[in-house]
């Protein structure tokens, strides 16, 4: 078993770091006169999982605690002489340094101060600016496509990059302060997530896109970043899974998107472009051991089926015998074929003539575009993620995580049969990672 567990820590190594979708807790413990206090014992405890470590302040009467998993803790100060004091309701937010300072009384170790938290007005621990987007407004908030990195735009010096409205678009892509949208930086539970080569086809930002429901929090960062960061001159984006608790907890879902309402077009009333999405899927978490070990997993499958008119000019019946109003010059030969006068068979290559033959007639009376397509696009995804972390030891834990995704989508021609090509046929899109951590 400790040699199992050595080399889960060798190669959770190479993950550290990387490993920084955490925060931290740090502060002063002083006396009613304002004098430092050495020696105290502070506890940290996740009020969720219930998981806590302790730490002893130094001769400044200074603690912190790292690598602080994103969640809602409450701190406890005591010391022999003194009453208990503690903190409640600390909120810990994605590479956040939160301050709780506290103050001793003398008295029992029995009796307890309590001290309400409070959000400091101004960031004094860091200089960095940025936006820190919780689960309520990631759930909460209206997403088109439920794209959780768009509530991005809601930081300033964000806006919507042309990938992102492009066929098909381009998730998580937005430009900040100027930069494109490629020199962001995607990090998810503090692991490289960005996905801008061409192996998913340049369809996401991201390698690894979790539902809002499945997401604690996340933290763009958009100047003055720390170095731990790197690889980017535009924003880092920050995202924390969520992970189970003491309690089972868990959620689905179902939205759907259709055009049985919208009205046909005025100048197209043969038939409407058709809409049918439906997105769905659940999540669920919760321990596997109370107090030490948890587990989170969420599933979610996207089915979208469209339709719409395509236009297209294609060769008339006269025109595929070689009737043309005007005077025709071949090239290979200089012969001039007089209008209305039809080119010879002989004169049309076998390969012109399959092509010909290939496409369909015009279905319209008019000289242009006169040939209109009912175009019918598919796509079907399907994604998953599951999360298991714990306490090993007082002073180490640990989290392994698993997504898969996968795609197949079909984009069909503008024109039917072979003659017309075949759009971009079928996509194929597979994107896995696994993600370990210690701390």
């Amino acid at each position: 078993m400790k040699r199992a567990f050595g080399g889960f820590v060798l190669l959770s190594l190479g993950f550290l770091q990387a490993q920084f979708d955490t925060g931290a807790v740090l502060g002063t413990i002083r006396d009613r006169s304002e004098s430092v206090v050495s020696s105290v014992k502070v506890t940290l405890t996740n009020v969720e999982t219930n998981l806590s470590v302790t730490k002893e302040t130094d001769s400044n009467g200074n603690y912190e605690f790292f690598t602080v998993k994103p969640g809602r803790y409450k701190v406890m100060a005591e010391k022999t002489g003194f009453s208990t004091a503690t903190a409640n309701d600390i909120v810990v937010n994605v590479n956040a340094r939160q301050r709780v300072d506290l103050t001793l009384a003398v008295g029992a170790v029995t009796e307890t101060v309590e001290v309400s938290a409070t959000v400091p007005l101004v960031e004094s621990e860091t200089s960095q600016r940025g936006q820190v987007i919780e689960s309520k407004k990631i759930v909460e908030l209206p997403l088109n496509g439920r794209n959780y990195a768009d509530l991005a735009l809601l930081s300033a010096g964000v806006r919507r990059s042309s990938y992102a409205v492009a066929n098909p678009p381009r998730e998580g892509s937005f430009n900040v302060n100027g930069q494109r949208s490629t020199f962001n930086n995607f990090l998810l539970d503090g692991v490289d997530n960005n996905a801008y080569g061409t192996s998913n086809q340049g369809f996401s930002n991201q390698v690894t896109n979790l539902p809002p429901d499945a997401i604690t929090e996340f933290r763009i960062v958009t100047n003055n970043m720390s170095a731990e960061y790197g690889r980017t001159s535009g924003a880092a984006i920050n995202a924390s899974m969520r992970s189970g608790t003491n309690q089972f907890h868990g959620a689905v879902w179902e939205f759907l998107r259709n055009t049985d309402l919208n009205a046909v077009g005025f100048f197209k009333p043969r038939s409407k472009p058709n809409l049918q999405r439906n997105q769905f899927g659940f999540t669920l978490g919760g321990p596997l051991r109370r107090d030490r070990a948890f587990f989170f997993t969420d599933w979610e499958g996207f089915r979208e089926r469209t339709s719409f008119l395509t236009s297209a000019t294609l060769p008339t019946a006269a025109q595929r015998q070689g009737i043309f109003p005007v005077a025709i010059t071949n090239p290979l030969t200089g012969r001039v074929y007089a209008p209305n006068s039809g080119i010879p068979r002989a004169d049309i290559t076998p390969f012109a003539r399959a092509i010909i033959d290939g496409l369909p007639l015009p279905n319209s009376a008019v000289n242009a575009n006169q040939f209109d397509n009912l175009r019918r696009d598919r796509n079907n995804t399907d994604k998953m993620d599951a999360k298991l972390d714990g306490q090993i030891t007082a002073r180490l834990t640990a989290f392994a995580r698993a997504s898969h995704r996968k795609t197949n989508m079909l984009q069909a021609p503008e024109i039917p049969g072979i003659a017309g090509g075949d759009g971009n046929g079928f996509i194929r899109i597979l994107n896995q990672q696994l993600a370990f951590g210690i701390t």
